[in-house]
């Protein structure tokens, strides 16, 4: 028995990076997956393998929402679960930081996060999850990403108050606060067919080893067991929290 058996989840921004290996865990452990992205090809390509639904969902777009969870009902019946996955990064101080640039990490960070919650909720059994995808900098700062690091913050805020107002209807918040994670958000050689994407990985282990007490980077598939943990019952006490899974980077910098 897997640990989502008759649960129907959707995962935004599966079709690549932390929400493809969500989804392939989540299809492993028994879940019927809804895969949302706006990469129509990838993503479907990865619900045809995993027998699952796909679903072209824009998180800004609140119409968007409504088409997904209506095709989720219709595939399935019901939806039990979220995966808030879909986020943009963009590098820049904050006093160059354009109005427009800003907006464009908030539009998709911060309020297809609220939108998920929004139209999932409602839609949502009784009983159900909903995993926001927060970052590390939610909760500590980092320059050059601000707009990012501001939306993960609000991030939190979302969840904590998600998690008090659906709490009666046994429906559980919680948010994950990853660090370096070797998808192309971080590792971008990962989009260019020509690049070394394992000697890119290896130059992050090596930068991540002067950062990060356990010396590397993450995965994605690390980070795709922590949403199994938060969306399964192995965590049916928890709710409104953050987790931080950042291999010991929050702790604090090494003088020796």
């Amino acid at each position: 028995m897997g640990k989502l058996d008759g649960r129907v989840v959707i995962v935004t921004g599966a079709a690549r990076g932390q929400g493809e290996q969500e989804a392939r865990l989540f299809a492993a452990e028994g879940a019927s997956v809804v895969v949302a992205d706006v990469l129509d090809e990838q993503g479907e390509a990865l619900a045809k393998e995993l027998g699952a639904s796909y679903v072209h969902l824009d998180v800004g777009e609140e119409a968007d929402w409504g088409a997904a969870v209506g095709a989720a009902k219709e595939a399935y019946g019901r939806i039990d679960g979220l995966v808030n996955n879909a986020g943009i990064l963009r590098f820049n101080s904050l006093v160059d930081t354009p109005l427009e640039e800003f907006m464009q990490v908030v539009r998709v960070n911060q309020v297809g996060c609220f939108l998920g919650i929004k139209a999932v909720a409602a839609a949502m059994e009784d009983g159900g999850t909903i995993v926001n995808t927060a970052s590390y900098t939610a909760v500590t700062g980092m320059a050059a990403v601000g707009a990012y690091a501001a939306t993960k913050h609000a991030i939190l805020g979302l969840t904590r108050v998600a998690a008090l107002e659906l709490a009666d209807r046994r429906i559980r918040v919680n948010a994950m606060c990853p660090g370096a994670i070797d998808t192309a958000m971080s590792n971008p050689a990962q989009l260019d067919p020509d690049a070394d994407v394992e000697g890119m990985s290896r130059a992050l282990d090596e930068l991540y080893r002067k950062l990060v007490p356990l010396g590397r980077i993450g995965k994605p598939a690390e980070v795709a067991r922590l949403a199994l943990f938060l969306t399964s019952d192995d965590s049916s006490y928890i709710t409104g929290q953050p987790f931080v899974i950042d291999g010991g980077w929050l702790a604090g910098v090494s003088v020796i």
